[in-house]
């Protein structure tokens, strides 16, 4: 396929609001697809050169993009700036004409795709030959690479048409967001096979235990028969160094419709950390290594060095282990709050940083052992596992629990919990698989007292959809509150308050200098907003927050038929994405709905 039959595609998606619509364009498309395309086309449609859980970054600025752009516009004066040997770089007034541009749309794929615009016909190059010469531009570094990644983006813009130069732009800069998910993508595998989606329950079994959705389209679409596909999902199983779908808690209200529910229970401290999965396994020359990957499935390895103390700690060859990091106070020795931890998740100063944070890993679950998988097997089974893995220090001990079917014993633990200063505690079902995501009723949790009114049982968390400009004292942080939405049940984002109040100075600056990096010129084709809601500022689906309410509300207006009473921002969560937010199903049963 040539990469501009591939841009038409992202194109139609891009411009398609409907879930269903945009799950049959993409069975099309792989339909279409052959051999390597398929592995490369998932990861370019998400974005990426690699998978999620890999690191390979282009390193390419939003100056140096509109420098080649610049580049391919015919000289409209003599006026050229010099580089430091005094040669002749770029026309100035093409580079301010692009600059300019960028600041009007503020989509420097649309600028590509104008400067390119008398190049409406599709050019020759394939997928394959786009990825490949992206490929090269990401790996460039060193000295003088800046000026290596700027004469292969104009080598790329020189060969193809503007409608793929635009997405081209939109990758490198790590921007196409086209607003489906990976269920999304596993129902059109499911389409482009069997005609339906009654093989999406058995993807999406596979990509939880390899989260690789390039390499599990890839086996899936290589078959020719449902017994073929069968047998591939069945032997694509966990392998430690790729990440696994962390299993997520649902939400009851009482011990006693826990135990109800579940029977006998693992009930286990709630910290308020970072979920991190930590894999030991093998690498390509055969040395025992560790990577460690959050909840997004994002590798955050070099920001943790305390994890090289498990190749000494734990002596088996390769095991998978799930846990919450939490940052402690190296002066008193105390759990830090969450936004203290999270200081950790950088990529400069990590050594100095992780003195003034050391990290403590709470480990409460092992999933493969020595190349075997565990994920299927009871809980119980792997706690016993869990327990001979190593020996508590320091920095890692295995998180304490209570097993019960008693649902008074069980709330006084969960108290105990919160007096203690944690989250409250979270169920498990004893005998459970090991299932990502909010599945079943394997995992439980509830964060407040029992029986306490006055407030919402439990925090959401919400993606920001657009802001409001500030009247008043707010008018000097140019925004004055922000509206927030959760997943719908069609994966639309659908709207469920206003914030405002209670904002500290520094949360407005802080969230408007990420609305300020993530703002759209046009509404997202996933948000359902009212026409009395329109925000002044558009924001893309990437600031997630956590928000508590006093009470949930029927509402007429906004789109999740719910609205939170006085909410309040409780912390910005970082280690979440927009697939990640509090779905709409998940609200239903609230007791406290008026």
């Amino acid at each position: 396929m040539t990469f501009f039959e591939f841009s038409l595609y992202l194109q139609k998606l891009e411009e398609t609001p409907s879930r269903l619509a945009m799950t049959s364009l993409l069975a099309e498309l792989f339909a279409l697809l052959k051999g390597e395309e398929i592995t490369i086309a998932c990861y370019l449609m998400q974005g990426q050169l690699v998978p999620s859980y890999q690191s390979k970054e282009f390193n390419f600025s939003i100056k140096m993009l509109q420098r080649s752009l610049a580049r391919l516009l015919p000289d409209q004066s003599q006026d050229s700036s010099m580089n430091l040997f005094g040669e002749t770089d770029i026309n100035l007034e093409n580079l301010q004409y692009v600059e300019s541009r960028y600041k009007q749309i503020g989509d420097l794929g649309l600028v590509a795709e104008e400067v390119l615009a008398a190049k409406k016909e599709g050019t020759k190059l394939s997928i394959l030959d786009v990825y490949r010469i992206l490929l090269e531009l990401a790996n460039e570094n060193g000295e003088g690479s800046q000026e290596r990644k700027i004469e292969k983006a104009v080598k790329i813009f020189e060969q193809v048409d503007s409608l793929s130069a635009k997405f081209v732009v939109r990758i490198i800069l790590g921007k196409l967001r086209l607003g489906f998910s990976t269920m999304t993508m596993l129902d059109a595998l499911s389409w482009a096979k069997a005609g339906d989606k009654s093989e999406s329950g058995d993807l999406e079994l596979a990509y939880q235990k390899k989260a690789d959705l390039g390499k599990l389209a890839s086996v899936y679409l290589a078959t020719n028969s449902k017994e073929e596909r069968d047998e591939n999902l069945k032997k694509y199983s966990i392998e430690a160094g790729v990440p696994i779908v962390p299993a997520l808690c649902q939400r009851l209200n009482t011990s006693e419709e826990i135990i109800e529910k579940m029977g006998e229970v693992f009930a286990e401290s709630k910290y308020d950390g970072m979920r991190i999965q930590i894999h030991l396994y093998k690498n390509e020359n055969g040395e025992r290594t560790i990577r460690a990957f959050t909840r997004n499935l994002e590798d955050v390895t070099p920001m943790f060095p305390e994890l090289n103390q498990i190749l000494t700690l734990i002596k088996i060859e390769t095991c998978v282990l799930d846990s919450e990091a939490i940052g402690v106070d190296p002066h008193t020795g105390e759990l830090v709050e969450f936004q203290k931890t999270i200081t950790r998740k950088r990529k400069h100063d990590i050594a100095e940083t992780s003195l003034s944070v050391p990290i403590r890993f709470y480990i409460f679950d092992v999933l493969e052992v020595d190349g075997r998988s565990l994920i299927d097997r009871p809980l119980r089974e792997r706690k016993e596992l869990l327990e001979g893995l190593f020996t508590d220090n320091e920095s890692f001990y295995k998180t304490e629990y209570l097993i019960t079917s008693d649902a008074k014993e069980l709330r006084r633990f969960h108290e105990t919990q919160l007096e203690n200063g944690l989250e409250g505690a979270v169920m498990k079902k004893s005998d459970s698989a090991y299932i990502g995501g909010r599945k079943g009723w394997n995992w439980v949790k509830i964060k407040e007292e029992e029986g306490s009114r006055g407030k919402l049982a439990d925090t959401l968390d919400v993606v920001v959809m657009g802001y409001y400009y500030g009247r008043g004292k707010r008018n000097q942080f140019g925004i004055g509150a922000v509206l927030v939405g959760i997943m719908g049940s069609d994966e639309n984002i659908k709207t469920i308050a206003k914030i405002g109040t209670g904002l500290t100075d520094e949360q407005l600056r802080q969230m408007k200098t990420l609305c300020e990096l993530n703002k759209s010129n046009i509404k997202p084709n996933t948000y359902e907003v009212h026409k009395n809601l329109l925000p002044d500022v558009w924001v893309k689906p990437e600031i997630v927050i956590e928000v508590a309410a006093d009470e949930l509300t029927k509402s007429p207006t906004h789109s999740a038929g719910l609205a939170l009473r006085f909410p309040r921002l409780i912390k910005f969560r970082d280690d979440k994405n927009w697939e990640q937010i509090t779905n709409v199903s998940e609200l239903s049963g609230i007791s406290q709905l008026h």
